[in-house]
């Protein structure tokens, strides 16, 4: 026991010594007595080479793991549309030629109608809509105005459709607000007036951010319609591509099996992909004012009751009183298959009961199928409303 004390008591000096110099107060030992003494020393040798033999043993503790990312919030139960409105729309989304996705979701009832609507659908044009809402987020923080001033020269034109193009060229510039462009790029669904808005207002990043910030679910947005277009086509893009024919005969010289594996990549896994619900709900949301602030969101619901494109699809089927705030989407057409064709929008009757619906497609013909499916949704809907009983 002596011994040990000793020992101990030398190795406790050494220790009192270094503690000390660090800063750490180990106690007060001139107090003890001195069997107290040899008997906490012999304490402190134990407790010591039990420390010293689990230092020694011990294997090094292994880097924290990572925090696994939260899982998604579990999809809400979703009340099923009535059951005749909902055997109608099944067999009309069943005997498509071609893929067809429907939602639709009643607003006043809370209802929802889903076909394919979980599946990812070329958007094309309908990613429009992801720019103005990010335009105007963008206006509510105060970090744009719709008033801003904005210039486009020939670095901004783009393809297909691009009315803008003319006055760009007239003079090599012109000059217009932000306000025009999202404006221009809604309601005719100008490709040059929507990438120029998205550039002014963060680019591709910020569309994906406000996309994600609002939770807006499986909607993908790609780099705008230049790098879209060219890259279903099989080709990279060039700018020379914006004026006139140039981008058709560039993609009229490539192989057709070299198309024709773009055009299949494309549609395997649109790169500007969005399901059908998830579009809906975000349309539900908007007009529900949980996107943007009221000012704001009335102001994009009125551009979209003045859009002009889709002629022949749900605006041919409205009955008299009925308005549809909508965005149109087409995509390229490769022997006969048209790489996604889609109206967007927000069916309000003369009562006010709202239903938001997304009809994509991708048809196997260029019949007028394809329009005319979102007809026959859009009149079942008008007549399934008209003929349910309503309070005055």
């Amino acid at each position: 026991m002596r011994f040990c004390a000793r020992g101990a008591q030398r190795k406790f000096s050494c220790c009192r010594s270094r503690y000390w110099n660090q800063g750490i107060v180990v106690g007060k030992i001139d107090v003890m007595t001195s069997f107290g003494r040899r008997f906490g020393l012999a304490l402190l040798c134990a407790a010591m080479t039990q420390v010293g033999a689990s230092a020694a043993v011990q294997p090094k503790a292994p880097p924290a793991a990572k925090p696994k990312p939260a899982k998604p919030a579990p999809r809400p139960h979703i009340v099923p549309a009535p059951a005749g409105l909902r055997q109608q729309l099944t067999a009309l989304a069943r005997n498509f030629d071609g893929k067809a996705g429907i939602a639709v979701v009643s607003l006043s009832d809370g209802w929802e109608f889903d076909w394919n609507a979980n599946s990812l659908f070329p958007q094309q044009s309908c990613s429009k809509l992801w720019v103005a809402i990010t335009a105007m987020d963008a206006v509510d923080r105060k970090k744009v105005s719709l008033d801003q001033p904005v210039t486009l020269d020939a670095s901004d034109l783009t393809l297909f459709h691009q009315p803008i193009r003319d006055k760009v060229m007239a003079n090599g510039t012109y000059t217009t607000t932000l306000g025009a462009l999202l404006f221009q790029a809604i309601t005719e669904s100008d490709n040059t007036a929507n990438d120029k808005l998205m550039r002014s207002v963060g680019g591709p990043a910020a569309v994906r951010a406000m996309i994600a910030r609002k939770g807006l679910g499986a909607i993908r947005f790609y780099n705008g319609e230049r790098a879209l277009q060219s890259r279903t086509a099989g080709m990279p893009w060039k700018q020379s591509y914006s004026i006139g024919n140039a981008f058709w005969d560039a993609r009229n010289a490539l192989p057709m099996k070299v198309r024709q594996a773009a055009f299949n990549r494309y549609l395997a896994s649109p790169y500007d992909g969005a399901s059908p619900h998830a579009i809906a709900s975000a349309l539900a949301a908007l007009r529900k004012g949980e996107l943007l602030k009221p000012a704001t969101t009335q102001k994009l619901l009125s551009i979209m009751g003045q859009t002009r494109t889709g002629g022949m699809r749900v605006k041919a089927a409205l009955a008299p009183g009925w308005d549809w705030n909508h965005k149109t989407g087409t995509g390229q057409e490769l022997q006969g298959k048209i790489a996604g064709l889609n109206d967007i929008g927000l069916l309000t009757a003369p009562d006010g009961s709202v239903y938001a619906m997304a009809i994509m497609v991708v048809a196997n013909k260029t019949d007028g199928s394809a329009q005319a499916i979102m007809r026959d949704v859009t009149k079942a809907v008008i007549d399934w409303h008209d003929s349910q009983p309503r309070g005055d």
